[in-house]
């Protein structure tokens, strides 16, 4: 009935027992990331930075001081310089993911995140690479972040293994969200168009 979120094989390939496409997903996260990289390209060009920013300058200097904000807020403990090292990892996927849902509002679009396995696969690689660069920087240490002060020694493997879980389906949740937000926002904009 919602034809919008039908994955359509655009270029079918297969090889051997393995069946790869590139499909309308593949191709409408190929036009967000080339328009992500255009619009950055041509508003920070060489000569671009006047001294009066034009409005598209200003849009994007808008979204960078947003990110740096959210940076500085969120990732509370550590100096500035160790902030800065994430910033491009959460400036790439908040723009994409901004850029890609904004497209998705595109009459006859196709919008990438009202598909479960692909906000799953976002919010887990995220999820993995946080982990990972925690064991890296912390080692072991990287478990402490779920006890409190002053808890007994004894109970401090229960009480890990209790915080890991949720901490581990916390990208599920991510996804799920996100998946369920766009899914329900696009089924009741084509539900209530229906009516009139």
């Amino acid at each position: 009935p919602l034809e919008q979120f039908s994955i359509l094989p655009l270029i079918p390939m297969k090889l051997g027992n393995l069946y790869f496409s590139f499909t309308n997903p593949s191709l409408f996260m190929l036009l967000t990331l080339s328009l992500v990289l255009l619009f950055v390209h041509f508003v920070t060009k060489k000569g671009g930075g006047n001294s009066v920013p034009n409005a598209w300058q200003s849009l994007v200097e808008l979204i960078y001081d947003f990110v740096l904000n959210l940076v500085n807020e969120q990732i509370g403990g550590l100096s500035g310089n160790v902030k800065q090292k994430f910033f491009p990892c959460i400036s790439v996927t908040f723009t994409f993911s901004l850029f890609r849902n904004l497209q998705g509002m595109i009459p006859y679009s196709f919008t990438v995140t009202s598909h479960f396995l692909i906000t799953l696969g976002l919010s887990f690689s995220l999820f993995i690479g946080i982990t990972i660069v925690g064991f890296q920087k912390n080692g072991l240490h990287f478990l402490s972040f779920s006890l409190p002060a002053g808890v007994p020694l004894p109970l401090a493997p229960f009480l890990v293994l209790l915080e890991l879980i949720p901490h581990c389906f916390r990208a599920l949740s991510l996804g799920i969200r996100l998946f369920a937000n766009m899914m329900a926002g696009h089924s009741s904009v084509k539900i209530l168009s229906g009516f009139a």
